[in-house]
């Protein structure tokens, strides 16, 4: 009877799902689309109270052409273990959606208190204090839900990268559908021109840079699992989070000096950061995937070829244009699946070599490797790469 590295034999069946966690779930999926149907509504109406409907659709067309560089970016960073579309989609429609309309709301009704107990204007007071507490709160709220939705499959640093940079990346679309329809309306097509210039070329990643702080906080939480950094390092996330982004609203209501000044002082050295710890991380996932495979390897589930090319992102995409040439479309899904199923297991492996085992670890082990098992028969058969 096979066994898995360390673990029972294949053959046993999966455990089952209990009833309770189940009803659970049901129940949180209905609460995100009671609110996610509210928060719509919310910003239905302050689209057309703010910008009415032309200068809304004008400002959506805008706020789209940023996401085609920023979600591929992130796409980008998940390439050797990529997440479940339906997560990567709840992020994206997360910051588009709910984090924008609690921040609306919440920043807005936080300045009418503050202009009514001062007499004065908060605009300044909003900007830098008020609105980079509410929004990344919002932001980061928006990951932690997806960590309760994904706990087996959210494993560390790179998830956090990639699912805090959607949610940002939805919050930014959604916020500039606002602004840009605002400008057009107040200064027409220059207005338009100039507010996409600043919030959809200069700073695309502005709202991105934020909240992977608070995702690398949490996915280095999810990957300690004990011990006190477990949760002091979502909150040091969030306040380095909170810390750049008034950093960086700051500088936009210093002027157009004080913006260039921040711009260059703040936004350049920390995208560089940002990038140089994105490339960091996927190559740390590419070692992991190496390492935990080798394991399968010398028990006989996998090949070296095999473990070779699972841990390169160029020797996959080889591996699904040799498949789909031997067996057309179907064998190239197939393909696909068995990649996926081994980053899984790697990764799965990995957590368990740090202690996280219990049935329904061992359980999953199973599956994956039998789901990988399957794949490989039906695009080369029972033989290896």
């Amino acid at each position: 009877m096979s066994r898995s590295p360390g673990g029972p034999p294949l053959s046993m069946a999966a455990a089952v799902p209990p009833r309770r966690a189940t009803l659970r779930r049901w129940r949180m999926v209905g609460l995100l689309m009671i609110g996610f149907g509210l928060c719509s509504l919310v910003l239905l109406g302050a689209v057309g109270i703010s910008t009415g409907v032309g200068a809304g659709l004008l400002g959506l067309v805008f706020a789209a052409l940023p996401v085609g560089v920023v979600v591929p970016a992130f796409l980008w960073i998940d390439r050797l273990e990529s997440e479940p579309r339906r997560m990567l989609v709840l992020a994206f429609a997360w910051g588009a959606v709910v984090a924008t309309a609690v921040a609306l709301v919440a920043n807005t009704g936080t300045m009418a208190i503050i202009a009514g107990a001062t007499g004065t204007d908060p605009t300044s007071l909003g900007a830098v204090v008020v609105a980079p507490v509410v929004e990344e709160s919002a932001k980061g709220l928006g990951v932690l839900v997806i960590l309760w939705l994904q706990r087996r499959e959210f494993d560390g640093v790179v998830d956090g990268l990639v699912y805090a940079g959607l949610v940002a990346g939805g919050f930014a679309f959604g916020e500039n559908i606002l602004y840009l329809g605002r400008a057009f309306n107040e200064a027409g097509g220059a207005g338009l021109v100039a507010t996409f210039v600043l919030r959809g070329v200069v700073g695309p990643f502005a709202h991105p840079i934020f909240t992977c702080c608070t995702g690398v906080g949490i996915g280095v939480a999810v990957y300690r699992r004990r011990g006190p950094l477990r949760l002091v390092a979502p909150v040091v996330g969030w306040a380095v989070a909170v810390a750049l982004h008034a950093a960086w609203n700051l500088s936009a209501v210093a002027g157009l000096e004080g913006f260039l000044t921040g711009y260059v002082l703040l936004q350049v050295p920390f995208f560089a950061a940002f990038v140089a710890l994105a490339v960091w991380a996927r190559r740390r996932e590419a070692r992991i995937i190496s390492v935990e495979l080798t394991r399968y390897a010398r028990a006989g589930w996998l090949a070296p070829t095999e473990v070779a090319m699972l841990s390169s992102v160029p020797a996959r995409r080889q591996a699904r244009e040799w498949a789909r040439g031997i067996g057309g479309r179907r064998s190239q899904a197939a393909m696909d699946r068995f990649q996926d199923a081994a980053s899984d297991l790697a990764m799965l492996r990995h957590r368990m070599e740090l202690g996280d085992v219990d049935d329904g670890v061992l359980a999953l082990e199973r599956h994956l490797l039998a789901t990988m098992m399957e794949c490989r028969s039906q695009f080369v058969g029972s033989r290896a790469l």
